[in-house]
């Protein structure tokens, strides 16, 4: 799969085949902006993502984020509530959403695993949806950031889709264990291919 404009193509690998005709909370680590097209290629079913409020502003990802994804203020508790409780509405009607749970993309460079935010984790164990880990392994060799600081350049992005990992017995006391858990599936696998 690819962007061949660009130059830029995908490796998508699965650890195992996903049943695309259920609903996930997909939670990948973010390295780079070409995560989001990572994700798009890899994803097989109806999703939508939870973006920061400035990508409104992009010229290529502002339609997608006026229209059909949900944005969010990071700033602004507030934003955050809306933005989830929309994302909520979607999984209740069947469409998957895409997080990122580190909310940001590092900046160092090369990039570490950020502390992940519980929100995700929070909704998913409420509305019994499993979680689908995905590993963007080396988006970041490829166009760093916004590709202002260390460039872009072409070549082959390689994505792992872990097994989704359930939460229908969880409690909302596990909300934390549970972000861990993902956490260090995405972060196992990422220094695997990184180190």
């Amino acid at each position: 799969m690819s962007t061949t404009i660009s130059g830029i193509w995908f490796r998508i690998k699965y650890e195992k085949p996903v049943d695309w005709s259920q609903t996930y909370i997909i939670c990948g680590n973010h390295t780079s902006n070409l995560d989001v097209s990572a994700i798009s290629m890899a994803a097989k079913n109806n999703f939508c993502f939870i973006g920061k409020e400035e990508l409104l502003d992009n010229m290529v990802l502002g339609f997608f984020f006026r229209t059909i994804d949900i944005t969010v203020n990071r700033d602004s508790k507030m934003s955050s509530f809306r933005a989830f409780k929309a994302a909520a509405e979607r999984l209740k009607d069947g469409i998957s959403v895409v997080i990122f749970p580190e909310a940001t993309i590092p900046l160092i460079y090369p990039p570490e695993l950020s502390a992940f935010k519980n929100g995700a984790f929070r909704l998913a164990i409420e509305l019994k949806i499993p979680i689908l880990p995905v590993t963007s392994l080396d988006t970041w060799k490829i166009l760093w950031n916004t590709g202002s600081q260390y460039g872009s350049r072409p070549g082959i992005c390689d994505i792992f889709v872990h097994q989704p990992v359930e939460t229908a017995h969880l409690a909302l006391d596990d909300a934390d264990t549970l972000r861990d858990e993902v956490y260090e599936i995405i972060k196992k696998k990422f220094d695997e291919h990184n180190h």
